[in-house]
């Protein structure tokens, strides 16, 4: 399994708020642009939550496996690779969405924010823009959690379990 590169989640978090400020422009001109839900913030942040409870269980379980103690339940190689994918699919989704709503947050940044809608709506856009942040930290920890050790064998430095 391929590793997760910043690189990436960067390029696509800029492209989406780019192409998110320019459509935000084009349809205030038109009308009313779209307001940003208060569910956004919350969601993202029990999707990070989720993705970070997740990664300490899975340190938990591997560590006490590791150290041979007496008890341990192991970790299952199909649930740790489910978890991987969950989370790097978590982060990619996650750094769209935060560059849409980092893109509509500009754009209502610059646009003023002597509107109280839209001051709310800003501080929506950048909540999610943290929160969405939140998720690629969480994805990336859950990432090195369940990496495998480095061998000389036909493993190589980007195995995830």
């Amino acid at each position: 399994m391929k590793q997760l590169h910043i690189k990436v989640l960067v390029g696509l978090f800029l492209a989406a708020g780019v192409l998110a400020w320019g459509v935000a422009r084009l349809w205030d001109s038109f009308g009313t642009l779209p307001s940003v839900p208060v569910a956004a913030p919350i969601v993202l942040a029990l999707i990070a939550a989720v993705l970070a409870a997740t990664a300490l269980a899975l340190r938990a379980r591997l560590r006490a496996q590791r150290e041979r103690r007496p008890g341990a339940k192991g970790v299952d190689p199909l649930v740790a690779a489910r978890a991987v994918v969950f989370g790097q699919a978590s982060a990619l989704v996650a750094s769209l969405v935060a560059g849409l709503y980092g893109g509509v947050g500009v754009f209502l940044l610059t646009s003023g924010l002597d509107v109280d809608p839209r001051r709310d709506q800003a501080i929506y856009a950048g909540l999610s823009v943290l929160a969405g942040a939140a998720v690629v930290a969480a994805a990336i920890f859950l990432e090195r959690v369940c990496k495998l050790p480095d061998d000389d064998g036909n493993g190589g430095a980007d195995a995830t379990v």
